[in-house]
């Protein structure tokens, strides 16, 4: 494979960003938690509202500089983000979205949702949108994506690493298990099942 590399995202990678969180967030399913936040049936609007939230000045852990853009023969192939909950706060993305115009009802659904999430930890460095463009499935993108980010990580102070996967979510809970992430706790919700067809999610980490 040719040389693989990683670098930080820049504002303008807004729309290679929003296009990858959308597939993460779906999961091969066919609505994910920013169809039920942004209630747009359109692609291309929902797409927009996605790199809007991206490049926003209130910085929630989609903001671009949480992300790592892997890239070969300079095009992108792959993206990872990996942010600081103690800094990327809840509160931080309401306000967010509250800018953006999202109605209380959606902000009600997605409050409904983070009842089947895990409290974050202050203490962890946490991953999310770990994607490979398709046509490309060789783990040395990932592993890459990864492993930058780890190093980051360890730069930082932090020695446990946090990351959430959709029970059902085969494929991903495969990449994470290679790398060597364990599964510590699993919640199963209602809510989650009704609105996405799965059981609810589990709780992988990694020690540094």
């Amino acid at each position: 494979m040719k040389k693989i590399e990683i670098r930080k995202a820049l504002s303008g990678d807004s729309k290679f960003l929003a296009l990858s969180m959308l597939k993460s967030s779906r999961a091969g399913k066919r609505t994910g938690i920013f169809d039920l936040i942004f209630d747009i049936d359109n692609k291309e609007l929902l797409l927009n509202k996605l790199e809007q939230l991206i490049t926003s000045e209130i910085k929630t852990y989609c903001h671009y500089s949480n992300f790592l853009i892997a890239s070969i023969d300079g095009e992108d192939v792959g993206t990872l983000c990996n942010y600081e909950p103690r800094i990327a706060t809840e509160e931080l993305l309401s306000k967010a979205l509250e800018k953006l115009g999202v109605s209380e009802e959606n902000e009600e659904h997605s409050s409904m949702i983070s009842l089947c999430a895990f409290q974050s930890d202050k203490r962890t460095w946490m991953l999310d949108f770990l994607v490979e463009k398709d046509g490309y499935s060789d783990l040395v993108i990932i592993k890459e994506l990864v492993k930058k980010s780890l190093l980051t990580a360890s730069l930082k102070g932090y020695r446990i690493v946090h990351t959430v996967v959709e029970i059902g979510s085969a494929d991903i809970m495969l990449v994470y298990k290679k790398l060597g992430f364990k599964v510590i706790n699993e919640k199963k919700c209602e809510v989650f099942k009704e609105k996405f067809g799965r059981s609810g999610v589990a709780l992988l980490e990694f020690h540094l």
